[in-house]
């Protein structure tokens, strides 16, 4: 990939580099961010993710991609404020410059005409799931989408997804919009159907993905998920990402995100996740306390 000022030049002269194109909220404490990244947009693919860091003291922030395009370099990502780095990320604003945006990283989802596909998103999931639907369906491929929150005001890119899906259904759990219910409810009945699959995709919440394997299961279709452990440098070099897939340690960074989700060790991943849980809670109230001690925003180290 050339990276000389003249390859740069066919993108906005005007626009640097990392710089924050849109930030604003698509729900509650579920944003959405677009950047000036043109190198990562040349390469990145469906399935695969980047790592942000905000200033030169800023924690690695691995996020998946939620879409891109590679003509103007823009890269888009939704995020959710899980912790103190995520929420000081949304406290930016547009014309900001991120210290590092490095990628694409991780292993694409392996697209291919597959014939009918299933994309299954839940939560922030569905942010990933958009790029996947949206990939598969340039395949080739039907693709019906699966899209839940905990309430409607928690559901994102309904009209995005629906654009590249052939159906789209949509469940809450406490029945506010859509489906009454999970994910896993609608899957059920489009597999106990006339409708053959071929491939499913599932991106969420742990129990979400475990949930949908087993639901899977007794049909056989190939089911795969997109993990998301914590993780550190994001190159396979510290182990912090280790899930057992298949009796095996991998590595979610380098070897996935995507494994096959019938191999998956979930309830281990699920312990995991909680290691610290303690630390970041301290984190957190550390942030909160200097936002409400007068700092501006965009100002918190």
């Amino acid at each position: 990939m050339p990276d000389s000022p003249s390859y740069l030049s066919k993108f906005n002269p005007e626009v640097r580099l990392n710089e924050i194109l849109e930030l604003r909220e698509l729900a509650p404490q579920i944003n959405l961010i677009r950047l000036n990244v043109p190198l990562i947009t040349q390469k990145a693919k469906a399935g695969q993710f980047v790592v942000f860091r905000i200033n030169e003291e800023g924690e690695r922030i691995p996020m998946s991609i939620t879409d891109m395009d590679s003509q103007s370099g823009i890269l888009t990502i939704i995020f959710q404020e899980v912790g103190k780095s995520t929420a000081h990320l949304a406290t930016l604003r547009k014309d900001d410059v991120l210290a590092d945006v490095v990628g694409p990283l991780g292993v694409p989802t392996h697209i291919e005409n597959y014939g009918t596909c299933v994309c299954v998103g839940g939560g922030i999931g569905i942010a990933p799931i958009h790029f996947v639907a949206k990939s598969l369906k340039q395949a080739g491929n039907k693709v019906i989408s699966i899209i839940g929150a905990r309430s409607r005001n928690l559901l994102i890119l309904e009209e995005e997804i629906k654009k590249h899906s052939d159906q789209l259904l949509i469940s809450t759990d406490d029945g506010s919009y859509g489906h009454h219910g999970f994910v896993t409810d609608l899957l059920t009945q489009i597999l106990s159907g006339k409708e053959k699959v071929n491939f499913i995709m599932a991106i969420g919440p742990v129990v979400m993905m475990k949930a949908v394997c087993k639901v899977t299961a007794p049909w056989g279709i190939k089911t795969i998920v997109s993990l998301n452990p914590v993780m550190v440098d994001a190159t396979g070099m510290c182990g912090a990402c280790r899930v057992t897939v298949g009796g095996k340690t991998k590595f979610a960074c380098v070897d996935g995100p995507d494994f096959d989700g019938s191999q998956v060790d979930f309830d281990e991943l699920t312990k995991r996740q909680a290691m610290y849980i303690k630390q970041e809670r301290i984190a957190m109230d550390r942030f909160t306390h200097q936002m409400c001690g007068g700092k501006e925003k965009g100002e918190v180290q």
